[in-house]
């Protein structure tokens, strides 16, 4: 006869429904997780180099600015400093005049205001409104590369010679600065009618004349010459001659 076995007893499953089932790879969150993690990093790289480049240019900006305020108060402090000295020269100028004003008509021009006063000892007896040299420089852009520089000289001069209706000779640098080509005769620089009815030389080929451009007068534009109108020029022609003194400043 067979033997009946007990029954083994029933072994109870357990399923947790809320754990996911595991897989190789790592979970979703942590991907976003890490992610996001690395984004951030990125993000405080790009901006730790934009704040330090951004720094450098303000250090950079602030460097140019302080150069420019230096060298801007150095060429201000230059600049009175000549106009200081400018000063004091005409100043000395304009006291050794009164010291050695002749007593027979005399000539001051002021170069600064553009006027010229006919003076005899310390009384004026005509002011005249003139023009002078305009300062400008040029340069010859070929060639033997000469410069000029279109100044009215100061210091203490004397009438040297007198031209009635005078002629201009134009010199090189007339047809330099207009792009002209140099004329080789000397008839073809001759120009009538520029320098008005007189013109009265102070040496080193400055002049006291008339002029055509009477809308210039009180202008600094001329080459170093000193221009002046028709009537003025007229009233000088009637008392001045060889000898008569002449004091710019």
């Amino acid at each position: 006869m067979f033997k009946n076995k007990s029954p083994r007893p029933n072994r109870r499953v357990t399923i947790n429904v809320n754990e996911a089932p595991r897989r190789g790879g790592a979970s979703a969150p942590k991907l976003l997780a890490k992610s996001v993690l690395i984004l951030s990093i990125i993000a405080g790289v790009i901006l730790i180099i934009f704040l330090t480049i951004e720094g450098l240019g303000s250090l950079i900006l602030h460097h140019k600015k302080t150069s420019l305020t230096k060298n801007s108060a150095f060429a201000s402090k230059n600049e009175d400093k000549s106009s200081r000295n400018l000063e004091k020269k005409n100043d000395e100028l304009i006291k050794k005049i009164r010291t050695l004003a002749p007593e027979e008509v005399y000539i001051v021009i002021d170069t600064a205001q553009n006027v010229l006063y006919l003076r005899k000892g310390t009384e004026v007896a005509r002011k005249v409104v003139v023009s002078t040299g305009s300062g400008n420089v040029l340069t010859e852009p070929s060639g033997r590369k000469r410069t000029w520089t279109f100044d009215t000289p100061r210091g203490e001069f004397a009438i040297k010679t007198f031209t009635k209706d005078p002629k201009w000779v134009a010199p090189d640098w007339e047809f330099i600065s207009n792009g002209e080509p140099i004329p080789r005769k000397k008839e073809d620089r001759i120009q009538e009618g520029v320098l008005g009815d007189y013109k009265f030389g102070i040496g080193n080929d400055i002049y006291i004349h008339g002029t055509i451009y009477v809308r210039m007068m009180g202008k600094h534009v001329t080459h170093g010459c000193i221009r002046v109108g028709d009537d003025d020029l007229m009233a000088i022609y009637k008392i001045a001659k060889i000898g008569t003194k002449v004091f710019i400043f």
